[in-house]
């Protein structure tokens, strides 16, 4: 383990600079998008953001300084203690005295009186484990039906069945688009990621039949307009704060749909709250500052010095910009709700902690690329 190493040159600023700013913008508009939720819920109007502080932003930015001083190269010792971990954590969920359940969800951990996602963690210790195991195996073995293919779908068929069972369609998703971004750029064949899309698409299928209530959500993201009080009231009330807001928005703090009107308005409804508030051009500008981030990511992708260091730094890039991606997808209707935070912006303290962690790993990998 290093810390200060003088052969390190300085961070990538300009990374830091949109993720702080993407942070801090978060903080303001959880604040205003929370507080009729928060007020009704816990007769203060800053408990959301307060909670959002105190378990999310702080222990993240203490990971995120930690992290980016150590020399991420120590993670691949430890990269299958955690793929272990990842799964045990996922099992624990389902034990009576420690997991938390919520109607018919079973997601969290309840760890010193504070609850705990561990599917958000998962989402880091998982690409740590990918991406050493693809550096190990190679292009050539990871490109192989029964070396490469076999076990990589071995490993994340658990995690996603685990996931499955909490149930949380919407993470598994989200793990299982970035793991296969990764494995691609780690030397898969094509031709085995169309097989497997394929067979992804198919079983997505065979869980929305299974499920009522994702039946549901299909039908609602095809046809909007259809029973705009029942399965549609919530992406219809959500189209409804989005163009409400117009093109300058009715200004900060002066949405009328966090009034009891839109669900999950501190959670994933929170970008068509932004929209309404602060309008469309804000909201353009809040796209284009994920855009930036991850074009710098990418660019500290380009100049690492081995191969683990590409891969992770790709996978953390990858998750930021596709769990946007769903996010705001399904606001405006592109994709189907989901369920997925807004990264960084989202209430969640473990969602913040463990980005602001992952984060931290990137700057200390920007800090040893090759000029």
């Amino acid at each position: 383990m290093r810390f200060f190493n003088k052969t390190w040159h300085k961070p990538d600023y300009k990374f830091i600079i949109t993720l702080i700013l993407i942070v801090v913008f978060g903080l303001i508009l959880l604040s205003s998008a929370s507080i009729s939720l928060s007020y009704n819920k816990f007769g203060e109007g800053y408990y959301y953001v307060k909670h959002q502080i105190l378990f999310g932003l702080i222990p993240g930015l203490i990971l995120l300084i930690l992290l980016s001083l150590v020399d991420y190269r120590i993670w691949k010792k430890a990269a299958f203690a955690f793929l272990i971990f990842s799964i045990l954590l996922l099992i624990f969920v389902f034990i009576p005295s420690i997991g938390a359940e919520f109607g018919t969800a079973k997601r969290w951990l309840y760890v010193l009186g504070v609850s705990f996602q561990p599917s958000e963690l998962v989402k880091l210790t998982f690409l740590i484990y990918l991406a050493t195991w693809l550096e190990n195996r190679g292009s050539k073995k990871a490109g192989d039906f029964s070396e490469g293919l076999v076990p990589f779908l071995t490993v994340l068929g658990i995690i996603a069945f685990l996931l499955i069972l909490q149930p949380d369609i919407g993470t598994m998703s989200i793990i299982v688009l970035v793991s296969l971004t990764v494995y691609f750029i780690g030397g898969a064949k094509l031709s085995h990621l169309l097989g497997v899309g394929a067979a992804a698409i198919a079983g997505l299928l065979v869980l929305i039949k299974m499920a009522p209530y994702r039946t549901a959500r299909l039908m609602t993201f095809l046809h909007p307009e259809l029973d705009p009080q029942g399965i549609g009231y919530h992406i219809n009330q959500a189209f409804l704060a989005i163009g409400s807001g117009g093109f300058w928005g009715r200004g900060f703090g002066m949405s009328r749909q966090k009034f009891q009107y839109l669900p999950e308005v501190a959670g994933d409804s929170i970008f068509a709250i932004i929209a309404e508030e602060l309008g469309f051009l804000f909201s353009v500008i809040l796209v284009l500052a994920f855009l930036y981030l991850m074009y710098r990511g990418f660019k500290i992708a380009q100049k690492v010095p081995d191969n683990f260091a590409k891969l992770l730094v790709a996978g953390i890039i990858s998750w930021i910009f596709i769990q946007s991606f769903v996010n705001i997808g399904a606001m405006v209707g592109l994709l189907p709700l989901t369920g997925a935070p807004l990264p960084f912006i989202s209430y969640g303290g473990t969602s913040l902690m463990v980005l602001l962690a992952a984060c931290g790993i990137v700057i200390n990998i920007s800090r040893q690329t090759q000029e």
